[in-house]
């Protein structure tokens, strides 16, 4: 299996809170990432500014995801370019500093809930993000960053009038008046009366 372009090495980080570094990166695309009428097709490139920074718990990451979306308008189906430059972060855990985050996230529910129950701390070892060895997987930060972001329904124009239920055509491009009168064909027999 082929090794993922969004795994990346944290390895020339010092595991001393403070610590940063700053990394320009430029990934090919292997599969699409967005919605199903607009998206970043596969083999395109996404720029990312990425800024690690060393923790107590592990790294945080944050950067900036700029690329183009490429798609179609949701009324009149024409081609569309919609820019992309969303902002992430994501706290990598290390492996054992995430252990003790989720036993204390544990531990701190227990006591609150003898306590009282108006604080309700979940800390799901699920919802944590861990680091496997020094290498971090930007995926899941830059999809959410990408996708939570782009239009369900893009549109080329808020303008947009779309197209005719009739014809197919554009109305852009179809005179003032345009219209069909679809008929019934249950009424075609009263058609040839006269009344």
């Amino acid at each position: 299996m082929a090794r993922s372009v969004f795994i990346f090495n944290t390895h020339d980080l010092p595991h001393r809170a403070g610590e940063m570094r700053e990394y320009q990166l430029s990934l090919e695309m292997t599969e699409p990432i967005g919605v199903d009428l607009l998206s970043i097709k596969a083999g395109e490139k996404i720029e990312i500014d990425l800024r690690i920074t060393s923790v107590d718990e592990g790294v945080l990451a944050t950067g900036e995801v700029t690329g183009v979306a490429t798609g179609e308008c949701g009324r009149c189906l024409d081609p569309i370019n919609w820019p992309i430059d969303e902002p992430f972060t994501e706290l990598f855990y290390y492996e054992t500093a995430a252990s003790r985050a989720a036993e204390k996230g544990k531990k701190s529910n227990k006591r609150d809930e003898k306590k009282d129950d108006k604080k309700d701390i979940d800390l799901d070892e699920d919802e944590l993000t861990y680091m496997i060895g020094d290498e971090i997987n930007l995926e899941l930060p830059i999809r959410d960053a990408v996708i939570l972001n782009l239009p369900v329904n893009p549109l080329c124009d808020e303008e947009c009038p779309g197209l005719c239920q009739g014809c197919g055509e554009k109305w852009i491009n179809l005179p003032e008046g345009h219209a069909h009168n679809p008929e019934d064909p249950r009424w075609a027999a009263l058609k040839g009366l006269d009344l």
